[in-house]
């Protein structure tokens, strides 16, 4: 099953942060981990692979510390999950050719294919300008079901 981990995860919430900050801005690595409730040390490797992608930019000294690589309407969720996660995969068989001796004659494989394909499109298609924009917007509260004839006020 392919799922987010939590490298990924904390990669989203720390580009989504830096998306939100006044462009030109930097922001120093102790405070995005403070802000956004990730282990600072993780997230500084989280950030190196950021960096060697591209997304990020990192500035030495007294006022450095991190910024986007470049706007965040020219980033995709997928880069983000791409470049934290490595390459996205649902099965082994989309690999490569020939990683699986079935795909030329598997019919699931072109399934696999296809999924794959539509997960990294929609992806794909989510820039971090729009996930810093929806950030900034308060949840809406859960509705949840009374019984019956109780008034949740009370």
């Amino acid at each position: 099953m392919f799922q987010v981990t939590r490298m990924g995860d904390y990669a989203i919430r720390g580009m989504v942060h830096l998306a939100g900050q006044p462009e030109g801005e930097t922001r120093h690595l102790g405070d995005i981990a403070s802000d956004i409730e990730v282990p600072r040390p993780l997230l500084a490797k989280i950030f190196q692979q950021l960096g060697r992608a591209g997304l990020v930019i990192s500035q030495r000294g007294a006022g450095g510390g991190f910024s986007l690589g470049r706007p965040a309407e020219k980033i995709s969720l997928l880069e983000i999950v791409e470049a934290a996660e490595g390459p996205i995969s649902l099965n082994r068989c989309l690999l490569g050719k020939g990683v699986c001796g079935r795909d030329a004659f598997c019919t699931v494989h072109p399934v696999w294919k296809e999924a794959q394909e539509g997960m990294r499109s929609v992806l794909g298609k989510v820039t971090l300008k729009h996930l810093a924009g929806q950030d900034k917007e308060a949840p809406a509260e859960p509705r949840r079901e009374t019984p019956k004839g109780k008034n949740r006020s009370n």
